[in-house]
Parts: C-alpha cells; structure tokens; sequence
C-alpha cells in the first residue's frame, strides 16, 4: 500500500454541522475524502494524500506544474468553502502536509492560544475583493493605418501617442480617486484591509490595468451595505471599472506563523 500524508485545509471549531456524514459530501485533494482530527476544543479538516505526490521534494516539482496547482488549488478552495458555509474556519495556506494525524493534533494542541484567538475573530465575518482596474479610452478616430495616408505621418504618428498618453494619464488619475473613495466608503463597514499586488498578465482579468487589487473583512449583516457603497463609490467616473469578488473564508486575513517542517512533511 502506497505511503500517505495527512494533507490539512482549515482549522475549525468540532460542531454537528460537520459530522462524519456532512463532511462525505465533498471531495478533497487527490480525490480524498475529508475527515476532522480533533485536540480538545479545536479540530483541523484533514485528507490523506499520496506521499510520492505530497512530499517535499515532489511538491518542489509540482509547484511549478500550473496544471496540477491549479487542480489542487480548486479542490482546496472547495472544502474550506464547504466548511466556511457550516461554521467559523480558519483557512490554512495551499498544500499544507504533515506527516501524519498525530503531527496534526501536536499542532492544534501547540497552536490553541493563537487558532483559538483567530477563530474567535472571523466569527461573523467574511472577506470580499475588490479590484480596480484603469481603462483608457481607445482613440478610433486615428487608428494607426490612418497615419501613413496623412499629409504629414510623421505628425499625426505623433498626436496619436499624446492623446493615448493624455488618455492614459486621466484614466490613471480616476482610478486613483476611485481607489481613495473605495477606501473611504469600505472603513466605513470593514473591520480589516488586507493590500495584494496588483494583478499583470493572465492574472488580470478583463481589460485595463490593475492598479488597486484589495480585500477587506465584512462583517456577514453587512455585506449589502458594503457592496453597495463599493459600487456607489466609482459611479461617475470615467476610464475606471471596478470588480468585487466574494463572499469568502478570510483567506487574506489567515495569517499564521511559519510552522518548522518536520521531517518527512512535504512543505512548499
């Protein structure tokens, strides 16, 4: 029988909500079913996942294989969503691996004060994204096969890039004033803000540039409250689009120590 790993997803509080037959609903990393290993009031959503996969020198290799992340990020952001709809949860980072149950429950009784203290804090709350995005207006009026038919190409080459840099610069600035009055509004409502850098490439979605990628931590009575000033916050300003993600587990809030790996723990 092949070696396997006790692979953790969050840290909860042990309720009827996610008794043995709630957790068979859904299915973990690896196809894994998810169990929970408990040390006194806390417990830890565990799946056993194969070690020739999850050991630290295979997840060195498998880090960077996006196929097989984003096959594995998928499969953990959905139990700890599946949790997060049933109780309080404390999401742990991707691919957290200990060696077996028993490390686990070491961990819980060691890290009580500080998962207890966390817990205690997402109760009733949740965390919403919000991403701005600077849209500068295309110019259609002088599209660049136009400059060769102009008397003087060499001039209108050179309107066209002030008008795209003028237009670049405006939306710049309204995105700014889009990012102040998000802010201002947001304080208002949330509890916490957490600043991620802003998304380039195929990260980013849609069109425009990402100039403010942010999460805030809402308490859940006052998550239409919130929506709504976001969105009222940007209404008149042109160039800018907003994009608010969630609800979510606070994943950008979970921050924890850096544990120590012992050996044979697969870590990234």
């Amino acid at each position: 029988m092949a070696a396997e790993l006790s692979y953790a997803y969050a840290v909860v509080r042990p309720t009827a909500a996610l008794s043995g037959e709630a957790l068979r609903e859904v299915g973990g990393v690896a196809s894994g079913t998810v169990r929970l290993v408990a040390a006194g009031g806390l417990a830890a959503a565990v799946g056993s996942v194969p070690e020739e996969e999850f050991s630290e020198a295979a997840l060195k290799l498998h880090l960077e294989d996006l196929d097989w992340l984003e096959q594995v990020a998928r499969a953990h952001h959905g139990v700890v969503e599946f949790l997060a709809s049933r109780t309080t949860v404390l999401p742990l980072r991707l691919a957290t691996v200990y060696v077996d149950d028993a490390r686990v429950r070491e961990v819980l009784h060691r890290g009580a004060e500080t998962f207890t203290r966390m817990l205690d804090r997402f109760a009733g709350q949740l965390e919403w994204g919000v991403k701005v995005y600077a849209e500068a207006a295309r110019d259609a009026t002088a599209p660049e096969a136009a400059d060769a038919d102009a008397p003087d190409p060499g001039r209108a080459y050179l309107r066209r890039r002030r008008r795209q840099h003028q237009d670049r610069g405006a939306a710049w600035a309204a995105a700014a004033e889009a990012v102040r009055r998000i802010g201002a509004e947001a304080g208002e409502v949330a509890v916490d803000l957490a600043r991620h850098r802003p998304q380039q490439g195929q990260l980013a979605a849609g069109a425009g540039e990402n100039v403010a990628n942010d999460s805030y931590l809402v308490p859940a009575g006052r998550s239409d409250e919130f929506r709504e000033r976001i969105e009222g916050a940007t209404r008149g300003l042109p160039g800018v689009r907003v994009e608010i993600t969630g609800p979510w587990a606070p994943y950008s809030f979970a921050v924890l120590p850096e544990p120590e790996a012992p050996e044979g723990v697969g870590r990234p």
